[in-house]
């Protein structure tokens, strides 16, 4: 009998330990309620810094090789969007960010990304991805993200 209420005994002491420790533990004066609204109003408020975006000043031209010879080109613009006040970084690193950008470029075509339905959302995400990885790399955390403002392939 002993054996079966023993652990009930104890599951209730641990049940009511927890329980006080939340009761103690919690925010004072808050309740939950008002800490959620407050949650959701700052969440549709929006950040109160806008970000700037700089524009990449000459587009990336990828060629696109198969069988040994160049079969299509791809040109694409690109934009980072970057902390305020990191344009003039972007605009310094500017040659180490393009080379960086352009390894990114030809590992995708190597790989078969501007074949097909090169448009594709999830391939564009998968670009953008890298893309934004390697800029972060050379800027650290200005970089917010890459935009891929304009693309187009030319079959030859």
């Amino acid at each position: 009998m002993m054996r079966k209420i023993l652990p009930l005994l104890l599951g209730l002491i641990a049940l009511a330990g927890g329980a006080g420790a939340g009761y103690f533990l919690r925010p004072a004066g808050e309740s939950r309620q008002a800490t959620a609204r407050e949650d959701q109003a700052a969440a549709e408020a929006g950040p109160a810094v806008q970000p700037e975006y700089v524009r990449m000043n000459n587009q990336f031209i990828v060629p696109i090789v198969e069988g040994g010879r160049v079969v299509s080109m791809v040109v694409l613009s690109l934009s980072l969007e970057v902390t305020p006040g990191s344009s003039e970084t972007v605009y310094a690193r500017e040659p180490k960010i393009r080379d960086a950008f352009l390894q990114v470029l030809f590992d995708h075509a190597n790989s078969g990304g501007f074949r097909g339905s090169f448009t594709d959302g999830s391939n564009l995400v998968l670009l953008r991805r890298a893309l934004a990885e390697q800029a972060r790399l050379v800027l650290g955390a200005a970089v917010t993200d890459v935009l891929i403002t304009e693309i187009a392939r030319q079959d030859s």
